[in-house]
């Protein structure tokens, strides 16, 4: 690149830098509200707390990436425009590339960066966060039930300690109640009781206790008392919680060949292959999207020339791209004849950019100069070389 293509490129990378953090931010700040019961109802620490929100946010800039680029790109021409730098590059004669050509490389190492993001990065994250939120449940007693008060991880399903020996682990005063199946309601009372891990699985020890067992139909309730009686602490697992993987879980092979014999791709293979088709068709926006900004800001203008309706014209019609993308693949999810409409949208975008933006820079004759070169056309009419004859007002020369 040129020093002035260097210039720019080092001009919307700042921007695009600052934009993204602070979108990525405050997008960050609403999904942590969001989950911030993770902390206060289930009692997990804040460093578990900030890794799943932090785990979040490469697919939070997967999506707000374009977006950045799209006003950095606008802000760095509006600012070049504003300082006249614009003008007088447009007045020493560069074309239309010299604007384009650092704003294409910027938009390329996105689209590059998003690819990765999408098939490698993302779905790490969404894995790990899966995981650790299986972990916080499996501590579900250890972890989650605070001492004196009544907890309900989920519907039907009630906890109690009266204490917790730090220490130790121990728990005194015990009740759990299980009315998750209506057929059999559970009950269990005990003094005290303990965490036992054995590799995946974890069980919960109640010692001298009973338990009260009620049958749905409507016989006496079962009373036991027992010295020792272990719960497997996997029945208590958040109940329709998929241990499958999503399509957006998935790594690109998986995508690409999925096993024939996976439940998931069984029920639902459309959305295996609209999230293939999506995770390389969104790494195209980007490119799509400063091709617009340069058709429709790329120009320069005078300070008297308002550059307000096209900034907005220019985010309009990138958003409804982006748009009709999102479209496509609800379509694609349910018709594979739409794969060609996911590509061609922001295809047929940077093409009609490309288009306008040529004719836009293309330099034309104003009025006055048409003026002037129609009456440049009529002199030369004028004083045309004439036959001697003809010059003399007679039909035909005299021998």
């Amino acid at each position: 690149m040129s020093l002035f293509g260097r210039y720019l490129f080092r001009q919307t990378g700042a921007a695009l830098a600052l934009i993204l953090m602070s979108l990525t931010g405050i997008t960050w700040i609403a999904l942590a509200l969001k989950q911030l019961n993770i902390v206060t109802t289930e009692g997990q620490s804040a460093w578990l707390f900030v890794k799943i929100t932090m785990l979040a946010v490469p697919n939070l800039m997967a999506l707000i990436a374009p977006i950045a680029l799209l006003i950095a790109s606008i802000h760095t021409l509006n600012r070049l425009n504003q300082d006249s730098e614009l003008i007088v590059m447009t007045a020493s004669g560069a074309p239309v590339w010299r604007f384009a050509r650092p704003l294409l490389v910027m938009a390329l190492l996105v689209s590059v960066a998003l690819v990765l993001i999408n098939n490698f990065v993302m779905p790490w994250s969404m894995r790990t966060i899966k995981d650790l939120t299986a972990q916080f449940r499996t501590d579900l007693i250890s972890q989650v039930i605070q001492p004196g008060h009544f907890s309900s991880p989920e519907a039907g399903l009630t906890f109690h300690i009266q204490n917790r020996n730090e220490a130790t682990g121990q728990l005194t005063g015990v009740i759990l109640h299980d009315e998750r199946d209506p057929k059999q309601v559970v009950s269990y009372l005990a003094e005290r009781g303990e965490i036992i891990k054995r590799e995946k699985d974890a069980y919960l020890v109640l010692m001298d206790g009973h338990f009260v067992r009620r049958e749905e139909n409507g016989q006496a309730p079962t009373i036991g008392e027992f010295d020792r009686y272990f719960i497997n602490m996997n029945r208590f697992e958040v109940r329709g919680q998929d241990e499958t993987l999503r399509a957006r879980e998935r790594y690109f092979s998986e995508l690409a060949y999925p096993d024939p014999k996976d439940k998931s791709y069984l029920l639902e293979p459309g959305k295996f292959r609209s999230e293939l088709h999506e995770r390389f068709a969104s790494a195209l926006y980007p490119i799509a999207f400063v091709m617009i900004v340069v058709a429709l800001i790329g120009q320069a203008q005078t300070t008297r020339q308002g550059r307000t309706q096209s900034v907005v014209i220019g985010f309009i019609v990138a958003s409804a791209a982006r748009i009709g993308g999102f479209a496509a693949m609800n379509l694609l999810t349910l018709k594979a004849s739409a794969i060609w409409l996911v590509y061609a949208i922001p295809v047929l975008s940077f093409l009609a950019a490309l288009a306008l933006a040529k004719w836009r820079m293309t330099p034309r004759l104003g009025r006055l100069q048409v003026v002037s070169r129609l009456e440049s056309i009529a002199e030369r009419w004028r004083t045309r070389p004439r036959p001697a004859g003809a010059a003399r007002g007679y039909g035909s020369p005299r021998p």
